[in-house]
């Protein structure tokens, strides 16, 4: 079960991770939030994060 978060406007949001290649041949890890579970959906929130809410009511992950 992919990990969920209700705002404060009462949409729910599911977490995912992507691991993306930069320009310079680097690989980064990449978390957000979707309305869908899609592919890459995570069970929790990774070790030394926290999810707050921006001021718009987005969810975000922020490190601890």
């Amino acid at each position: 079960m992919a990990y969920s978060v209700k705002n404060s406007k009462g949409s729910t949001y599911f977490l995912h991770k992507r691991d993306t290649t930069l320009k310079n041949g680097r690989t980064q890890t990449i978390y957000f939030f979707a309305k869908e579970v899609k592919d890459g959906a995570l069970d929790a929130v990774p070790a030394g994060y926290q999810v707050s809410e921006s001021k718009n009511g987005l969810p975000v992950l922020k490190k601890a």
